[in-house]
């Protein structure tokens, strides 16, 4: 793979595997493009959840109490659309996250009660990792969380680029202190 974060960049030279030219590959349930874009991978997550959409309403049609229909969103639904969300969302398009959001309000109406918003998925899925990195000082992802020397919030992550403000270490900290603010 390759990343250039120049601003005037040379067409990359295609990824070949096996003698084949790749435009975009599947790593951990994910799929990566070549140009680091998510809209495939999130069509994807839109299809699988809109496929299991059907299996709610069959629920719901059958007269399952609410708790029931909730946590089967919980786990068929709301786990594939936070799949790698930690990675995806902060660099997807209001497009995608609108295609997504869609379906969450969808399942709303299906449920007949409130279930947490993409938004809020992200959150809480990356302040709970984040919160794991930073009580682990062996994990590898350690470093960018480092505390001011008031020790009430973390340090900002300065990025030059909006692919990196985009990812999960500046989001993960900019979170994190917005949850340390007292309000």
């Amino acid at each position: 793979m390759v990343v250039d974060f120049r601003k005037n960049v040379a067409p990359p030279a295609p990824i070949t595997l096996c003698d084949s030219p790749v435009d975009t590959f599947h790593f951990l349930g994910s799929i990566i493009s070549q140009d680091l874009k998510w809209e495939l991978n999130i069509s994807s997550i839109t299809k699988k959840a809109q496929q299991r959409m059907y299996s709610l309403r069959q629920l719901k049609k059958f007269n399952l109490p609410k708790t029931m229909v909730v946590h089967f969103y919980t786990a068929i639904i709301e786990s594939i659309l936070c799949s790698s969300i930690t990675v995806w969302y902060v660099a997807s398009t209001a497009k995608d996250k609108g295609r997504l959001q869609r379906i969450i309000r969808s399942a709303e109406r299906v449920i007949g009660c409130n279930v947490p918003s993409l938004q809020d998925l992200f959150a809480s899925r990356t302040l709970k990792r984040a919160r794991n990195i930073v009580a682990d000082p062996s994990h590898p992802g350690h470093d960018p969380f480092v505390p001011l020397p008031s020790d009430r919030r973390l340090r900002s992550i300065r990025t030059k680029t909006s692919r990196h403000t985009n990812s999960f270490f500046p989001s993960a900290v900019g979170l994190i202190n917005k949850a340390r603010v007292p309000h």
